[in-house]
C-alpha cells in the first residue's frame, strides 16, 4: 500500500536523480515524489513509474522552507525528507514503518553508510556548549555508538538526509522552522518532537547509502549561516536544555 510521499530538494544535483528515482520506484510504499529545483539546472530526462511532481523555485530558499513547501502537496500518512545523494540498495520502508508503529515514534531514520560501507554519524547527541568545545579541541563529533543490525533505539536527533515522519506530527509541529536557512533545521525539528512528548527513533537494522557530493562550505557566508543557526538553536531551546541533554 502506498503510504509515503518523498520530498527531494536539488541544488544542481539533477544527474543523481534518475538512479535515486529508480531505487524509489522499487518501493511500493512510495506514492509520490516531490522534487524541488532550488536553483536553475539543466533538464534531465527522467522516466519513472512513480508519480513525480516538480517545483521550480524562482529564487533559492532554505532547506526547511523547501520541504515545508513540498509538504503542502502531501496527502499520505507519512512524509520522507530525502537528500538527492542518497541511494537505496534495499527497500528500507517496511522495516522503518514497522519500527515506527512498534515504538510509537513520530520520526524514524535508518542507519547511513558511505559507499564503502562505513557507518556515518547520522545520529547524534544534542549540541551543548561543552560538546562544541570538545568538538573544536578534540574533534569529538558527539555521534552515538551503535552497530549496523542493532535493535531500534531512541536517539536525540538524526540528520536531515533521511527522515521518515508521520504527517500528523509534522502538521502538529508546523514542519521545519524556516528561520533557519541551511544548518540546524534537523536538530531543531527533533528537539521540538522530544519537547512535545514525541519520540525520534533510529533503526540500525536497515541502512541507506550516502554518496556525499559536498561543495566547499569553508567561506564566510556558510560560516555565518552556521553560527547564526547555532545561536538561534541555543536561544530557542534554552529552557529545555537540561531535558534534551539527558535524552539518550
Amino acid at each position: 500500500m502506498a503510504e509515503i510521499t518523498v520530498s527531494i530538494v536539488s541544488h544542481g544535483h539533477g544527474s543523481l536523480l534518475p538512479d535515486l528515482l529508480t531505487d524509489l520506484s522499487l518501493c511500493p510504499e512510495v506514492d509520490e515524489v516531490i522534487l524541488i529545483r532550488n536553483i536553475p539546472e539543466p533538464s534531465i530526462a527522467i522516466s519513472t513509474p512513480i508519480r513525480l511532481s516538480i517545483i521550480e523555485n524562482p529564487k533559492p530558499i532554505g532547506f526547511g522552507a523547501n520541504h515545508n513547501a513540498a509538504f503542502q502537496m502531501v496527502k499520505t500518512p507519512y512524509f520522507v525528507v530525502l537528500n538527492p545523494d542518497i541511494r537505496l540498495d534495499e527497500n528500507p520502508f517496511p522495516t522503518l514503518l514497522k519500527c515506527m508503529q512498534s515504538d510509537d515514534s513520530a520520526l524514524c531514520a535508518p542507519a547511513v553508510v558511505n559507499p564503502a560501507g562505513g557507518l556515518e554519524d547520522s545520529a547524534r547527541h544534542f549540541p551543548t556548549s561543552f560538546g562544541l568545545a570538545k568538538k573544536a579541541l578534540f574533534r569529538c563529533k558527539g555521534r552515538l555508538l551503535y552497530d549496523l543490525g542493532s535493535p531500534p533505539m531512541p536517539v536525540p536527533w538524526v540528520a536531515g538526509m533521511f527522515m521518515l515522519i508521520r504527517s500528523s506530527d509534522y502538521i502538529a509541529l508546523n514542519g521545519f522552522d524556516e528561520n533557519y536557512f541551511l544548518y540546524y533545521e534537523d536538530v531543531d525539528l527533533c528537539a521540538r518532537l522530544w519537547e512535545s512528548g514525541r519520540k525520534v527513533v533510529l533503526c540500525p537494522s536497515v541502512h541507506v547509502i550516502h554518496d556525499a557530493r559536498r561543495e566547499s562550505h569553508r567561506n564566510f557566508k556558510y560560516m555565518l549561516w552556521h553560527m547564526t543557526s547555532m545561536a538561534r538553536y541555543f536561544f530557542k531551546h534554552a529552557a529545555y536544555a537540561f531535558n534534551l541533554r539527558n535524552i539518550s
